[in-house]
């Protein structure tokens, strides 16, 4: 073979290895499975050759970490599967997934292997640290440095934490960090378990926790995250977060058009915030990507059968809101913010601005 086919092959093999950092390289052994449970959940083994997803990488305004890949607890409206079955898909036009593990990984649907095949990213470590000198190269100058956001696209703190402690592992290393800008967003009372690194953390760098509640009725929860913590157990969580001195609040996302975006739906949620000591609420309406339309759309003709024509009439041809009603929910959550004493702001850009300026030279690398 000569120099230059050659010198192609290796930038055609470097490619598909930058494009396929979410799973490991295929194997004709079947890949690790490092822990199940008796419904046929999977847990399995990761390597990641990153964590640390950058702006450019990504097209929002943060750098995101999420130390799983898929969610057990499964939420119906969650966008995340989207994500779950791209990276899936993506594996195997490239070869790095046979056939029959493709078939397993994905779900006959594309959305149940969501939170059937969870990938673990076992030694986090090796990879965080090369992701941290890329991100502090990046933010080295400047007044603000760019929040690091964890649980952006699978929940840090699910079940599967209780065992692997990867979020846990990522946390100790933040930790030792000075002038971060770190949030986290979990719908898991276990969070209460880390508050100790947490205050670390907080100690050094600006850190906000996010507790994520779409409604304080139990029954309603159950219907949409069969398998999610219940409601009063994560207002505990927020409390003792609080109480603790960690800057905790809700977020309220999504907000469910026509099931919980009622006033008085709301202003329950708002009441139990604040009742919780939470520092903010912050909400947001349903995006209805394709991966979770197929999943979603059966729980409302099961539960909601009135609602789903208007659900596919207002997003048809789109994965957001209508406009309008985006302007309108804003409006109600302002002045619901407003009225129970909380900042007013409207997400991600506010949620995360930085309160601490840079310390210079103390970074510990």
């Amino acid at each position: 073979m000569d120099v230059g086919k050659r010198e192609a092959n290796s930038a055609k093999r470097s490619r598909q290895l930058q494009l396929l950092n979410v799973l490991p390289p295929y194997r004709p052994s079947a890949l690790p499975i490092l822990d199940q449970r008796l419904r046929g959940t999977k847990f399995v083994e990761l390597t990641p050759r990153s964590i640390l997803n950058s702006p450019e990488q990504t097209g929002v305004d943060f750098w995101s970490l999420n130390p799983y890949v898929g969610c057990e607890f499964g939420c119906t409206y969650c966008y995340a599967r989207y994500a779950h079955r791209y990276a899936v898909e993506r594996a195997h036009d490239a070869g790095t997934l046979s056939d029959a593990e493709f078939r397993e990984f994905r779900g006959e649907h594309g959305w149940e292997a969501f939170e059937r095949r969870i990938f673990v990213k076992e030694r986090v470590l090796d990879a965080l640290e090369s992701d941290l000198r890329r991100y502090f190269r990046t933010n080295a100058r400047g007044p603000e440095r760019t929040p690091i956001v964890i649980g952006t696209a699978t929940d840090p703190y699910q079940p599967a934490e209780r065992r692997f402690r990867i979020t846990r592992r990522v946390l100790e290393r933040l930790a030792r960090c000075e002038a971060l800008n770190v949030g986290i967003i979990t719908k898991s009372p276990l969070i209460a378990r880390d508050v100790d690194v947490l205050r670390a953390i907080r100690e050094r760098s600006d850190l906000e926790v996010h507790i994520s509640l779409i409604s304080v009725d139990a029954a309603l929860i159950k219907r949409v995250e069969a398998r999610s913590p219940t409601p009063a157990t994560r207002l505990r969580a927020l409390e003792k977060l609080v109480a603790a001195g960690v800057r905790a609040g809700l977020i309220v996302a999504p907000v469910l058009p026509g099931i919980t975006d009622d006033v008085a739906h709301l202003e329950a949620l708002f009441r139990a915030a604040r009742d919780a000591g939470a520092r903010f609420v912050h909400a947001g309406p349903l995006r209805l990507y394709a991966a979770v339309r197929d999943r979603f759309l059966p729980v409302l003709e099961e539960g909601f059968p009135d609602l789903v024509a208007r659900y596919r009439h207002a997003y048809e041809g789109r994965s957001g809101v209508p406009p309008a009603y985006a302007r309108a929910l804003a409006a109600r959550v302002k002045k619901l913010q407003a009225r129970f004493g909380f900042p007013i702001n409207d997400g991600m850009v506010d949620r995360y601005r930085p309160r601490h300026a840079p310390v210079q030279g103390s970074l510990d690398l």
